[in-house]
């Protein structure tokens, strides 16, 4: 199944890319999993991309707000269903593409275009074919009928794990390029920040930022987390959310843990309904049990 970065051996850049090839194995063996997974939501072709959707149980007049969700590297739209059927159960609508280096789609030993141990060799047509995909994406979805009339479109939320945390970051300003208009809010789940904190892009992003990491994410955490990292160089407001335990793959079906699992949909779903849906009882900022971290500017 999935993404790629963990395991690192030590906190230094320079071990990332062998610590992806680790990763990559990893999701080698463990495509079946993914294969057998229940409630993979419901399985399209929308923009030439092959997109999974998790709708909500009812649609308000105005439409529901759109959640798109990008995968990690040699992941699958299919790779995090626990989030994605907590988000349309709260009324969220949820559609997340295959990327062309998602698992199965005959590239299994598709490289980064880049050495992820050097972000500064990294810059905005570093993996540009996502943002096409979301451009494309929500291209379709507004001018297809099918889908148009469902969607609120005041109310974009754009997330990601791992490499599809630095494609949400990318396209919500990050990279001044990729940015797609009317995002609200922004999921970044142990994302692959780097480039945009060596580049010190950050403050270009504009929505409301929360990054979700664990004490296990040792590949992705410190770049959060450092002096002058990611969440420092982020605008406000920016949250951290800090689960103990947790590694890089806690965020995918991976995760066994359904306590945890619970715990990390719960500030997800409170983030966006404060920011997206100006909801006052929402509070992301209110730290509980299992959370060993929540940094908030």
């Amino acid at each position: 199944m999935l993404v790629f970065l963990l395991l690192l051996s030590c906190f230094e850049e320079g071990v990332a890319q062998n610590s992806f090839a680790r990763g990559g194995l990893r999701a080698r063996r463990a495509a079946g999993k993914i294969s057998s997974a229940k409630e993979k939501g419901e399985q399209y072709q929308i923009a030439g991309l092959d997109v999974a959707v998790w709708q909500p149980s009812s649609y308000p007049a105005q439409g529901a707000p759109l959640v798109v969700f990008s995968h990690g590297f040699h992941g699958v739209n299919t790779q995090s269903i626990s989030l994605m059927k907590a988000l349309a159960s709260e009324g969220y609508l949820v559609v997340s593409p295959n990327h062309k280096d998602a698992m199965g789609s005959g590239r299994a030993f598709y490289k980064p275009e880049e050495n992820l141990g050097n972000p500064a060799s990294w810059n905005d047509q570093t993996h540009v074919d996502r943002h096409k995909d979301v451009a494309n994406l929500l291209k379709e979805l507004k001018s297809n009928p099918k889908w148009r009339g469902k969607i609120d479109w005041s109310k974009l939320v754009l997330a990601g794990h791992s490499l599809g945390g630095y494609t949400a970051m990318g396209c919500a300003g990050a990279w001044k390029t990729w940015t797609v208009p009317n995002v609200k809010a922004v999921l970044a789940i142990s994302p692959y920040c780097q480039p945009f904190a060596k580049h010190k892009t950050l403050a270009q992003l504009h929505p409301p930022l929360m990054y979700l990491s664990g004490t296990r994410d040792i590949g992705i955490l410190p770049f959060i987390k450092r002096p002058g990292g990611a969440f420092d160089q982020a605008g406000s407001p920016t949250y951290l959310v800090v689960f103990d335990k947790a590694s890089h793959f806690a965020f995918t079906n991976f995760n066994r843990n359904s306590e945890q699992n619970n715990l990390i949909n719960h500030y997800c779903i409170a983030f966006l309904n404060k920011f997206v849906l100006g909801d006052a009882e929402a509070k992301p900022d209110v730290k509980l049990d299992g959370v060993t971290e929540l940094d908030v500017k």
